[in-house]
């Protein structure tokens, strides 16, 4: 019938739609029969009836290649928070903040001015580091209670806690980025012969030492610092490397709350002028739950978060179940050494099954002989 004779030009379009549907269909049954034939092996399949998608598959493989190994990589080179080492390259100091607080440097003794609240202060946070340091001790000498104890004073400022800390018989050492806060601390101290030797002062930041202290001290303190640094995750991670097994971090510093930012700056900053303008910024206040999760997660151990209020018309702090202004935390440094590995459990509990069951043959031996 197609044979010999010439077809129109729709005639041969007709004919080759046919042609053309029967090797799709062709190749749809070619494709079901394979997928039966090769059920367990989907993609030599794919690769023997679609060639075409070789080059997505080659792409994909790789991409997973490396994605994996990449992965592998990343677990081999990662270290909990608490042991990876510290780059002095990257700071936690503000560079405004050291211009706010130089400014202020020949003032931190005048006890009736900018610095009045952190004189007083010292009436709630001497004995709370005092008493909870004393917790950890079986015997202390009467009148230096600290005696023997090394604190690392971070962010010192003049000294304000410093000097009460070593008239408690500790060995203080003092570090603070602003050298003109250094200088001040230093002629301070200078009339009490006692204090010039129990006390030292550096000027730098908590990460340019942690190389050369590590686990070094029994306490770490930062007062009214924490609020003032830039990176408080890589703050916390240098305090933890610096402070001895057991060692103690003791933090004061201020909510991040509405009141906060209503009587912390608007009221004491612009309204009051109890605090100079600047001093604080809300966006880096830190709230008791943030900072007890950042402790946590870096190997300290939160003991005791207790609010502090203060009163700016009689010039007096006092202790308050209420957080939500300022609060003091006390977190000792996880020790390893009182927690036994999970295998040493194991084999305890296996030695004593054994005794148990040897114990448990021999008495039935015995039965036995009788």
């Amino acid at each position: 019938m197609w044979g010999g004779s010439k077809l129109s030009s729709s005639g041969r379009r007709f004919l080759g739609g046919l042609r053309a549907g029967f090797r799709s269909t062709r190749a749809d049954s070619s494709r079901l029969t394979t997928s039966a034939v090769y059920p367990k092996n989907q993609l030599s399949w794919i690769l023997q009836v679609k060639p075409w998608v070789f080059n997505e598959n080659r792409i994909m493989w790789f991409k997973s290649y490396s994605m994996t190994f990449a992965c592998l990589n990343w677990m081999k080179n990662y270290r909990l928070p608490w042991t990876r080492p510290y780059s002095t390259s990257r700071t936690t100091v503000d560079s405004s903040e050291v211009k706010t607080f130089l400014a202020l440097a020949h003032r931190w003794w005048d006890e009736q001015g900018v610095y009045a609240p952190l004189h007083s202060m010292n009436d709630l946070r001497v004995p709370f580091i005092r008493d909870n340091l004393l917790k950890t001790v079986a015997n202390h000498q009467p009148g230096k209670p600290l005696s023997g104890m090394k604190i690392l004073d971070v962010g010192c400022g003049g000294g304000l806690l410093t000097e009460p800390l070593g008239r408690l018989g500790a060995s203080v050492i003092g570090i603070d980025p602003v050298d003109e806060n250094i200088k001040t601390a230093q002629h301070h101290k200078s009339f009490d012969p006692v204090l010039d030797k129990r006390i030292e002062y550096r000027t730098c930041s908590l990460e340019e030492i942690v190389k050369d202290t590590v686990e070094t001290f029994d306490a770490v303190v930062a007062s009214e610092v924490v609020e003032h640094v830039i990176d408080l995750e890589t703050f916390i991670q240098c305090c933890f490397q610096v402070l001895k097994p057991n060692g103690s971090l003791f933090i004061t510093t201020i909510n991040k709350t509405q009141l906060s930012y209503a009587l912390g700056i608007v009221f004491s900053e612009q309204i009051a002028g109890i605090v100079p303008k600047g001093t604080h910024t809300w966006e880096k206040f830190v709230s008791p739950e943030k900072l007890e999760s950042i402790l946590e997660s870096n190997g300290l151990s939160v003991q005791t978060v207790v609010g502090m209020l203060y009163n700016p018309f009689s010039g007096y702090w006092h202790w308050s179940e209420n957080t939500s202004l300022n609060y003091a935390a006390h977190a000792l440094k996880s020790s390893l050494q009182e927690h036994p590995a999970p295998a040493e459990f194991a084999l305890k509990g296996e030695t004593e099954e054994l005794q148990a069951e040897a114990s448990t043959n021999s008495g039935v031996q015995e039965e036995l002989k009788k």
